[in-house]
């Protein structure tokens, strides 16, 4: 429960703690923010870590000066893209043991099976729409590794997708993060971010309640 509450309070508090980081760190924090990008679209069993509010919040913190935000950006595109990648071989390399799995508490069958129906909506489009879906963008390479997509294609919409994701959080944070109703109210912007990021897979979840 402490290890829950801890994630919980580093999510929506992200810029206080972050700022913490830089200064304990330092220069390793480019590190630190690799591998929490890369870990959020590279495993199936960390969907829960900050992605879109961590963007962000890195780009705000870009823009005071607190950040290298070129180096952040190059670095954080490269996570997204590799991390991907891996997810893709885990996927292609393991995915049929682990949907052969009864019961795993690592991973979420509810979650795959949702991939599973958006990839098949979209095609290979889920690659690049599901960057911008939580959960469900770490998910999404796995099930493509797990449906042997061909590697070319998904290198391609892996690139896109990684490159449009990145950039729009970060650039979003650099020219508005600042803004000072926006710092004033950091934690319900944050709020905001996972609620938007949250409605594509939530409002077709209401609609078969309805249908029902």
């Amino acid at each position: 429960m402490e290890l829950i509450a801890g994630l919980i309070d580093f999510i929506l508090h992200v810029d206080k703690h972050l700022v913490e980081i830089i200064k304990d760190y330092g220069t390793w924090t480019y590190l630190v923010l690799f591998m929490i990008i890369f870990s959020e679209t590279g495993f199936v069993v960390t969907p829960f870590l900050p992605g879109d509010s961590l963007l962000f919040v890195i780009g705000a913190l870009g823009a005071t000066g607190a950040l290298n935000f070129k180096l952040a950006l190059i670095l954080l595109i490269l996570a997204a893209i590799v991390g991907n990648t891996i997810n893709y071989f885990i996927g292609r390399l393991l995915g049929d043991k682990i949907l052969a799995m009864k019961n795993s508490r690592l991973i979420k069958k509810e979650y795959l099976h949702k991939t599973q129906a958006f990839y098949e909506k979209h095609g290979g489009k889920a690659i690049i729409l599901s960057r911008f879906i939580p959960i469900i963008r770490t998910f999404a390479p796995f099930v493509a590794g797990i449906g042997k997509m061909n590697f070319m294609k998904f290198c391609l919409f892996n690139m896109i997708g990684g490159l449009s994701w990145v950039l729009l959080f970060m650039f979003a944070g650099f020219f508005f993060g600042n803004f000072e109703p926006v710092k004033n109210n950091f934690t319900y912007v944050i709020f905001a971010i996972i609620f938007v990021s949250l409605l594509p897979t939530v409002i077709p979840y209401i609609r078969s309640k309805f249908r029902k």
